[in-house]
């Protein structure tokens, strides 16, 4: 694409555009608060949605299985069963206030998003479908639950394209591939400044003023080897906030989706198993049983996942067929027993992946899958509004302006383990919430501005010719003249290899972004993918800042030009990888127990006592402790 020119201040700005990021738009634009201000005057604030991607390739669209509402459709439900069911999934860590916002706002959410144009697999009577997903139960418990409505399994297309097409009948404004490298704060960290943005097509870097700043820049499966994600989730929202001074919250809790694709990590979704498929060992046993005798191949993901690790330490794994000799560490998903006409319909994506990378048809062929990195229970901590804040003196301090929603967020809904068809769910809903927020403070501040009789923009002032000289040593201009230095800098280890010209590519075979990114996933995978212990975690630390940062310092561009040199960006991902890392495995080694996905094998029990609560970790590795917030669920003994 070209360069877009974007202004020097924006009313809001919204990082990502996956679902909680054109959610959250969409949010703002139809709250009326928007509608009271234009009654006014007519005018209409400035909003700039920021993405790294062309919002269509954004990872929502990988999502599968179901978006989970209790619509009781095809089998009779309750919100608060749904309430229950993600309570014990977390473990006993999410926030009860707001999984109750989730469970009972679940309803109209998935009827907003059908009207919004998501075409939804139908029943024989023309409701929305639904389908089994693992964890979701009726009765507290008691037996499973058709609760994730789908559009086969293809729901996340759906609903990325809906939104998206939303949001461009709204007039909203896209700066597509471009790359946030900051967010600045005040010196206190009490109020968001701005940010900094790289334009990929123009290889230059610009300064945006805004006093509503949203962060939707999805997970972090980068981290590890095998990853059902996409290459751009980087953690990048992750990362700016801690570089810009802030916490994280429970980011030592990273899922594992039970059923990776042998040695690819492309997901087979939760579907094929809720559709019927079963799992079994080398011996041809269908195991969960053994591990969940209610729930067995639906019950929670990182129970399966420590089955699957259970069975393959215990020598009932299998090899990939592509690898007969290969290491026995997969176990098979057998689906011959779903209809081959009801999977064609139902899973299309899981039969096509199945064919196209395995090499096999699963309605006769049993499927080799193993434990993959899917998603990122921890994050940026926010309100139930979206509000980012500071866990500082036992209290949640409010970073004025600064908001987040989606995967790089924790709202703390999914607590140590998220349940299928939880995570489209919270991105819609939070997002929109967050949007709703940005209106509202947008309209205080426009209604302030008319009591003291204002021109100015919304929020912060316009900038004048006049005012340019005192702008431009504002901290957005400071920072934003740093990182064109640190391009400089990229661009000058090229410039001084002796091989190097102007218009071709070094064939210098020094260190690079892509090798460093091998290395740290297979540093993490061996350290605390579905379990660690203290060695392993410290051996990573180690490794990764001993060994991984002064390369990541080190890295330079292999070719001179800034125009769409994706190697500047990839220097920037991986260097927010190992921020991240460094951070999770801070907060991994101080939670001294067992739960949910977090599975410590010097620590295999959970420990109510000590750590029913959210481990709060900054880029200092310093770790505080926030309450879990009960309300009426205490902890009990979770089994399924």
């Amino acid at each position: 694409m070209s360069s877009k020119e974007l202004d020097d201040h924006y009313d809001a700005v919204i990082v990502g555009a996956g679902a909680a990021g054109l959610s959250a738009a969409l949010g703002l634009l139809r709250s009326p608060a928007m509608d009271h201000m234009a009654e006014h005057d007519g005018r209409k604030p400035s909003i700039l949605v920021v993405s790294k991607l062309q919002p269509l390739r954004s990872h929502t669209g990988s999502a599968e299985g179901g978006i989970a509402a209790s619509l009781g459709n095809e089998d009779h439900d309750d919100w608060s069963w749904h309430y229950y069911d993600t309570i014990k999934g977390g473990d006993w860590l999410g926030d009860q206030d707001a999984i109750a916002i989730l469970a009972k706002n679940a309803r109209d959410t998935v009827i907003g998003l059908e009207h919004d144009g998501v075409a939804f697999s139908r029943t024989a009577e023309g409701l929305i479908a639904q389908r089994r997903f693992g964890g979701h139960t009726r009765d507290f418990g008691e037996a499973p639950v058709k609760r994730a409505a789908y559009a086969a399994d293809r729901i996340g297309h759906q609903i990325l394209h809906s939104l998206w097409q939303q949001c461009v009948a709204q007039g909203v404004d896209f700066a597509e591939e471009w790359y946030v490298t900051d967010i600045v704060l005040s010196d206190d960290r009490s109020t968001v400044e701005g940010l900094v943005a790289f334009d990929e097509a123009s290889g230059t870097v610009h300064p945006i003023l805004t006093g509503n700043l949203l962060l939707a820049t999805g997970g972090a499966g980068r981290l590890f080897h095998t990853t059902s994600n996409s290459w751009d989730l980087t953690g990048d929202g992750m990362a700016l906030s801690l570089n810009a001074g802030l916490q994280l919250e429970d980011i030592e809790f990273m899922q594992f989706h039970p059923t990776g694709l042998a040695h690819t990590g492309i997901l087979l979704s939760e579907a094929a198993r809720g559709e019927g498929g079963v799992l079994r060992n080398s011996r041809g046993e269908a195991f969960m049983s053994r591990y969940a005798p209610k729930q067995g191949d639906l019950a929670a993901r990182d129970i399966v996942s420590r089955s699957i690790r259970s069975e393959v330490d215990a020598g009932r794994g299998v090899p990939d067929p592509k690898d007969p000799q290969g290491p026995r560490d997969c176990v098979w998903l057998d689906m011959t027993a779903i209809d081959a006409q009801r999977m064609r319909t139902a899973l299309p994506q899981v039969l096509d992946t199945i064919r196209r990378y395995a090499r096999l048809d699963p309605t006769r062929d049993w499927i080799p899958v193993k434990p993959t990195a899917h998603y990122t229970m921890g994050g940026i901590p926010i309100t139930t509004e979206g509000r980012v804040y500071r866990w500082e003196n036992a209290e949640r301090n409010v970073v004025k302006g600064l908001f987040a929603a989606g995967e790089c967020s924790c709202v703390s809904v999914h607590g140590a383990n998220r349940l299928g068809g939880n995570s489209l769910l919270d991105a819609c809903l939070f997002g929109t919430r967050a949007g709703e927020s940005i209106a509202h403070d947008l309209e205080e501040d426009y209604e302030r501005n008319l009591t003291r009789d204002h021109d100015n923009d919304l929020r912060s002032p316009s900038i004048s010719g006049d005012d340019k000289e005192i702008v431009n040593d504002d901290p957005v201009h400071r920072r934003c003249a740093r990182r064109t230095a640190e391009i400089t800098a990229m661009l000058t280890g090229y410039a001084d290899h002796p091989d190097a010209t102007d218009d071709t590519e070094s064939t210098d075979d020094t260190d690079n972004a892509y090798r460093l990114l091998g290395d740290l996933g297979v540093i993490m995978d061996r350290a605390i993918a579905v379990s660690c212990d203290a060695a392993g975690i410290d051996e990573a630390r180690h490794a990764i800042i001993d060994g991984l940062v002064p390369r990541a310092r080190g890295l330079h561009a292999h070719t001179a030009t800034t125009a769409f040199n994706q190697e500047i960006t990839a220097i920037w991902e991986v260097r927010n990888l190992l921020t991240l890392a460094v951070a999770m495995l801070d907060a991994t080694a101080a939670r001294h127990e067992s739960r949910g996905s977090l599975f410590r094998r010097d620590f295999p029990r959970r420990d109510d006592d000590h750590y029913l609560a959210h481990a709060m970790t900054d880029v200092h590795d310093a770790t505080s402790w926030q309450p879990v917030h009960i309300v009426d669920m205490p902890p009990r003994p979770r089994d399924y």
